[in-house]
C-alpha cells in the first residue's frame, strides 16, 4: 500500500530533527556541549575504512566507505570535529594523524562499543555504534599515546616474548634430559651452569651423541636470548633515566625500571583518572561487585585492564613483602596487621593496590615520594 506524501513528510521531518539533536549533543573535553561540532564514528581496518556522521547543516545521516589512501584526504577536507575510534590496532597512529589535521580524537575500548551494535556485525554497523557510544555523557576513553610511548611499550612486549621463549627452551631441555634419567634444577641459570659443562663430558653423561649436540645448541640459544633480553633492559633503563616521571615513581618500594617505564608509557597523563582508586580499578586491582536489591557483595579482584601492568605491580608487592620479612628487617605495621587477618596472597594484592594509588598521586600531582608522608600526618606510612 502506498504511503501518502503529506503523511510521509512529518515522519521525515521528525527523523531529521532527531538526527540534528543527536548531532548537536556532542560534548567537548571539559564536559560542556559543543553545538556545532560534527562527530565521526570511524571503524578502522587494513584496507577499507567505514565512517559514520551527521551533516551539521541538514541533519542528514551519512555513512561512507573509504580506501586507506583516502582517509587522510577526507578528514583534511572536513571541518574540525570529534573523531571516535575503537582502541584497537593502529588506533593511536590514526589518532595522531587526525589530531594533526585539527580534529579531536577519542578512543573507546571495544567492549564499550559492542552494546551499541544494533544488528549484525558489519563495518557500517560498527561505525554507527562507535558514533553512538562516544556521545554517551559518561563514556570512558583511552588516552592517546605518543610514538615514543608506543616504542617503549614495544620494547616491553619484545622482552616479554623473549623471556617466554627462554622459559620454553629451558623447559624443553630439562624435559629431554629427564627422559634419560637426568634431573636438572628449575632455574634456567642453574641449567646453563650444570648442563652445559656436563654435556660436553662424554664420561659423565648417558645422553646419546645423536641428541647431545642438539641440546648444546639449545643451551647456546638460551644464552643468546639472555643477551638480547639484557640489551632490551639496557634500553629500557636508559629511557627511564631520561624521564623525570619514571624516576619519581621508581622511588616507591617495589617499583623497578620495568614497572616505572611500563606505567608511564601506558598511562601518559595520570590526570585522566579522577582518583587513585579509579587508577587501581583500571588495573583490575579492586574487588568485583555483584549486587541487587540494595545488597552489594564484594568478590575477588576484577582482573580487568592491562594484565602486564597488574602482573608487574603484584610481583613488586611480593618482593617488598619478601624483603621486609627477612631477619633483621621491620615489617610495615599496616602490612603486618593485614597479614594477621588475611592470607598472604590477599595481602600482596592489597599492597599492589596501595602502590598503584601511590603512583597515581605522584604522577597526577607532580609530587616526590616521601617515606614519612603518612607519619607526619599521624598515620602509618604508605610503605615502610
Amino acid at each position: 500500500m502506498k504511503m501518502d506524501r503529506k503523511a510521509a513528510a512529518p515522519v521525515a521531518a521528525e527523523r531529521d530533527q532527531c538526527a540534528r539533536v543527536g548531532m548537536s549533543g556532542n560534548r567537548s573535553k571539559d564536559g560542556g556541549l559543543a553545538m556545532n561540532v560534527t562527530t565521526y564514528g570511524l571503524d578502522l581496518a587494513k584496507q577499507i575504512f567505514q565512517v559514520h556522521w551527521v551533516e551539521p547543516c541538514t541533519g542528514e545521516v551519512k555513512s561512507k566507505a573509504l580506501p586507506r589512501s583516502e582517509v587522510s584526504a577526507f578528514f583534511a577536507r572536513r571541518e574540525p570535529g570529534v573523531v571516535a575510534m575503537e582502541a584497537c590496532g593502529s588506533a593511536h597512529h590514526w589518532g595522531r594523524l587526525l589530531l594533526g589535521l585539527g580534529h579531536e580524537v577519542r578512543l573507546i575500548a571495544p567492549q564499550f562499543v559492542r552494546p551499541f551494535v544494533k544488528t549484525n556485525k558489519t563495518d557500517m554497523a560498527d561505525a554507527e555504534a562507535i558514533w553512538e557510544a562516544v556521545q554517551r555523557p559518561r563514556m570512558r576513553t583511552v588516552a592517546l599515546k605518543t610514538e615514543e610511548q608506543q616504542a617503549m611499550l614495544g620494547l616491553h612486549r619484545l622482552r616479554q616474548l623473549l623471556v617466554k621463549m627462554r622459559t620454553m627452551q629451558a623447559n624443553q631441555v630439562r624435559g629431554l634430559l629427564y627422559e634419560f634419567g637426568l634431573i636438572m634444577p628449575k632455574s634456567w641459570r642453574a641449567l646453563l651452569a650444570q648442563a652445559g659443562p656436563r654435556l660436553a663430558d662424554d664420561a659423565h653423561w648417558s645422553v646419546p651423541g645423536l641428541l647431545r649436540r642438539e641440546l648444546q645448541e639449545q643451551l647456546a640459544g638460551i644464552r643468546a636470548l639472555t643477551s638480547r633480553i639484557a640489551e632490551l633492559e639496557r634500553q629500557i633503563g636508559a629511557w627511564q633515566r631520561r624521564e623525570a616521571e619514571c624516576g619519581r615513581i621508581a622511588e616507591v618500594p617495589g617499583v623497578g625500571k620495568l614497572t616505572a617505564t611500563a606505567i608511564v608509557a601506558t598511562v601518559g597523563d595520570a590526570r585522566g583518572f579522577r582518583s587513585g582508586r579509579e587508577f587501581a580499578a583500571y588495573l583490575g586491582l579492586v574487588p568485583r561487585q555483584s549486587g541487587t536489591g540494595g545488597k552489594v557483595k564484594l568478590l575477588g579482584i576484577s582482573k580487568r585492564g592491562d594484565v602486564y601492568l597488574r602482573t608487574l605491580l603484584i610481583h613488586g608487592a611480593r618482593t617488598v613483602l619478601t624483603t621486609q620479612s627477612r631477619a633483621g628487617r621491620t615489617l610495615d605495621p599496616w602490612l603486618a596487621e593485614l597479614l594477621r587477618r588475611r592470607p598472604k596472597n590477599v595481602a600482596i594484592v592489597a599492597l599492589a593496590n596501595k602502590m598503584a594509588r601511590t603512583i597515581w598521586a605522584l604522577l597526577a600531582h607532580g609530587r616526590a615520594f616521601d617515606r614519612n608522608w603518612g607519619v607526619a600526618r599521624g598515620a602509618v606510612p604508605v610503605v615502610a
